[in-house]
């Protein structure tokens, strides 16, 4: 464990977003980019995606999360901060990555967008077939 008074840092990953995480000792606060999380994600569901690590370990009042987003969308974003959030708290307490790892949180979710192919209208879609 590290002391108490320096925060913790992660990153998390999930299609191209990017989510640099800072956990420190706190009363429960999660601000991403300046803003709180009911504004910056507005749908429950995304907001509820992001706190499993910090409800699974119940530890959603110790720490304030200060969160950097950049790239992918919505959902993207809420991954990757999920996966920052978990690999913040394994840096905190080595005890917790066991928990954390049954639940899937310290995986990095590989799928990204597939390439668009040379000659066709998408990554998988054809050009209508045409006989004659």
């Amino acid at each position: 464990m590290e002391s108490e008074k320096s925060p913790i840092r992660a990153t998390g990953r999930r299609k191209s977003a990017v989510a640099s995480v800072r956990l420190s000792p706190g009363a429960g606060t999660i601000t991403i980019n300046g803003r709180t999380i009911e504004n910056y994600f507005p749908v429950a569901s995304l907001r509820n995606f992001v706190q499993q690590p910090l409800t699974i370990t119940n530890s959603n009042s110790r720490f304030d999360v200060k969160a950097r987003l950049n790239g992918g969308g919505p959902t993207g974003q809420a991954g990757a901060l999920r996966h920052g959030i978990a690999r913040a708290l394994v840096n905190f307490d080595q005890s917790l990555r066991e928990v954390l790892k049954n639940s899937g949180f310290l995986t990095r979710d590989s799928r990204i967008r597939e390439r668009k192919k040379p000659g066709q209208p998408g990554a998988r879609k054809r050009f209508q077939f045409s006989k004659r």
